[in-house]
């Protein structure tokens, strides 16, 4: 449902269903039911300036009643954030797509703590592109090519790629060269297949018995040890056991499921260097900018429907573990 309210710096309105029925005569008496104790004079205060809107951008106040709407919306009041030392490369732009390097530890779209502190809203401002939205995700941790739409008029055409999985996605990713103990030993190139589900109440994602709906071919490109370059330290990874021997893995998923490359890499006994979550999920701390999920999205290729013309577009960041001189 398109909102009436247009996108202020950067952020949608926010969209809220009014209950059919209950205990509140008014839109207001249920807002201050869900959020009263936070701010109630804010609430009046946005009933008392229209900012509060319904279909077609008609003002509420005070007395609208509750059965006047089914939708509501409004803008939220954002708190203060701080910056995230990252920066945004722009690897294309035209008048249909705008394609990114989205560096690690900066989100995809706001969420949570995170609001202007995300691609989508950073890029909405920079560029002027309120109209900007994400063809797909890539983990906050995960680095690398991010696709976005600039045009609604041809935002569908690009989707069902997507939802075609005309899409083809190569990741790169650092982890030890050999699995972990009590791992079988693997013949590269393999391709892991199994059933994968994750809750909005539970922060992993977990492998279930049942039909496979996510695959992933994960190739071993070259070896190097640990400690080699300045950068690397001999023990590499926090879960990862004191790896000293590392490689740098090609990944394909054929399929998009809620960390994905992650519970693979850990299924097969090689948890991804600096992964906080799989094979371990480690305490909750602060962000270190210097251990980045050793995860990079290197690049995305399709046949693009306006042009009709195979593209592909490659990443330009590397992974922070990775030495000059495999061997």
């Amino acid at each position: 449902m398109q909102s009436p309210l247009p996108v202020r710096d950067g952020v949608n309105a926010t969209r809220l269903r009014l209950p059919d029925e209950g205990p509140w005569d008014t839109a207001m008496d249920y807002m201050m039911h869900r959020w009263g104790h936070i701010d109630p004079q804010g609430i009046e205060d946005r009933f008392d300036a229209g900012e509060i809107v319904g279909e077609g951008g008609v003002p509420l106040d005070r007395a609208t009643k509750l059965d006047d709407h089914t939708f509501i919306w409004y803008y939220r009041t954002l708190p203060p954030e701080t910056r995230i030392p990252v920066d945004i490369r722009i690897l294309h732009q035209d008048e249909h797509l705008l394609v990114v390097d989205k560096p690690h530890f900066l989100p995809t779209t706001p969420g949570g703590t995170y609001i202007q502190e995300s691609a989508l809203v950073r890029l909405r401002n920079q560029l002027n592109l309120p109209d900007l939205i994400p063809m797909h995700r890539l983990d906050r941790m995960t680095a690398g090519v991010l696709l976005l739409s600039t045009n609604p008029e041809t935002r569908g055409r690009y989707q069902v790629l997507f939802e075609k999985r005309q899409v083809q996605k190569e990741y790169e990713c650092i982890s030890a060269a050999e699995p972990a103990a009590g791992y079988p030993a693997i013949d590269f190139p393999v391709v892991v297949r199994n059933r994968m589900t994750k809750s909005r109440s539970y922060l992993l994602a977990e492998v279930i018995d049942g039909e496979p709906n996510a695959e992933t071919r994960i190739e071993r490109l070259e070896t190097f040890d640990a400690g080699t370059s300045p950068r690397t330290p001999v023990t590499a990874g926090a879960g990862n056991h004191g790896i000293r021997r590392l490689a740098r893995y090609r990944l394909e998923p054929h399929s998009g499921k809620t960390h994905q490359l992650r519970v693979h890499m850990a299924s097969l006994g090689l948890g991804i260097v600096n992964d906080a979550f799989y094979p371990d999920l480690l305490d909750k701390a602060p962000d270190d900018y210097t251990k980045p999920l050793q995860l990079l999205a290197r690049g995305i290729r399709f046949v693009d429907p306006i042009s009709k013309q195979p593209v592909e577009y490659r990443s330009t960041l590397g992974l922070s573990e990775a030495v000059q001189t495999p061997r």
